[in-house]
């Protein structure tokens, strides 16, 4: 049977029908937005290249996440700003590290937001690498220890999820084994298993203070061109103890999404990255695209690729979004 009998148009004539046969569904509880948390009290540093967005306290931090949970937010990140640094990253396991004091802060303001934790040194190294540097190179099994120490101290304080970014080989067994021998069973590991070499991150490491002060990260974060790749270190992390899998950045890669979702048998995340961000604000800015909706667009993308969770700097935003459209 064809057209005139079959009019696929039929199905679209209104929203409440286009809703009811939608066959990618995004809900707040998939989103987990990203935060930068800094020393001090009452702070809110903006982040020139994010709009929006801030370096916040831990008092900040808890405001902001009372209002993710208000609107059905999954859950908030993590990323520490702290005052210092140095060569081995040894803030990044400090207790009273603003990140810890962030997670404990949030697990009793708002107690059903998922509360995750990225695990990498690079925010906390005086060169910005992402483990002790050796000869101009991070070494890998010297960087092993660091990460799961903090991984530690993040479950310590009450992280339910610890998300290694560092894209060391063997972290995730390293930090499985650790948080097992500190009693955290129950506590989940979602790798970044597949986290590319990307220039999407500029504003993040504006954001962070992480950017390398030589070199890059290209030994150790994945080369744009391979999926075959990707599909292999989201397996070895899983075969590792990885409770979930992360591709990071999502917009660009989304045929690497739908790639490890076919292959993955724990479920997926994708990182809308700060580039995403920048390049989405810039434009409504301008009012060269209709904001609000290139953001929805770009989510339910993600998710119609195949990402059961999705991190993004927009999760209040299309939380609102996706409230209103009921």
């Amino acid at each position: 049977m064809t057209f005139p009998a079959v009019r696929p148009r039929r199905l679209r004539m209104r929203d409440a029908l286009r809703r009811a046969v939608a066959e990618t569904r995004l809900h707040p509880s998939q989103l987990v937005l990203p935060v930068f948390v800094v020393d001090g009290e009452g702070v809110r540093n903006p982040i020139g290249s994010m709009p929006g967005h801030f370096q916040l306290s831990v008092d900040q931090v808890t405001l902001l996440a009372k209002e993710a949970e208000s609107v059905g937010v999954g859950g908030m990140l993590f990323f520490g700003v702290p005052a210092h640094k140095d060569e081995t990253g040894s803030s990044a396991w400090a207790p009273a590290g603003p990140v810890p004091r962030a997670i404990a802060a949030v697990a009793d303001a708002a107690p059903e937001l998922v509360r995750w934790a990225d695990v990498c040194l690079c925010e906390y190294t005086s060169h910005g690498h992402c483990g002790p540097v050796r000869g101009g190179v991070v070494d890998n099994d010297a960087s092993l220890p660091l990460l799961a120490r903090a991984a530690v101290t993040y479950a310590e304080a009450g992280a339910e999820v610890v998300a290694p970014s560092d894209m060391m080989d063997g972290r995730v067994a390293a930090i499985r084994a650790e948080l097992d021998r500190a009693g955290f069973h129950d506590a989940v590991i979602c790798s970044y298993a597949v986290k590319y070499a990307s220039a999407y991150y500029g504003p993040f490491r504006d954001a962070a203070g992480s950017a390398p002060a030589f070199g890059d990260r290209r030994t150790h974060q994945m080369d744009p061109p391979n999926v075959r790749e990707a599909l292999r270190e989201a397996l070895l992390d899983v075969e590792e103890g990885a409770d979930m899998v992360m591709v990071k950045p999502a917009g660009p890669y989304l045929d690497v999404v739908r790639a490890v979702a076919e292959v993955s048998p724990v479920p997926v995340a994708a990182y809308q990255v700060s580039g995403e961000l920048a390049l989405i604000e810039a434009a409504g800015e301008r009012g060269w695209v209709d904001r609000d909706r290139v953001v929805m667009e770009s989510l339910v993308g993600i998710a119609r690729a195949g990402a059961d969770v999705v991190l993004t700097y927009f999760a209040l935003d299309a939380a609102r979004l996706l409230e209103g459209s009921r």
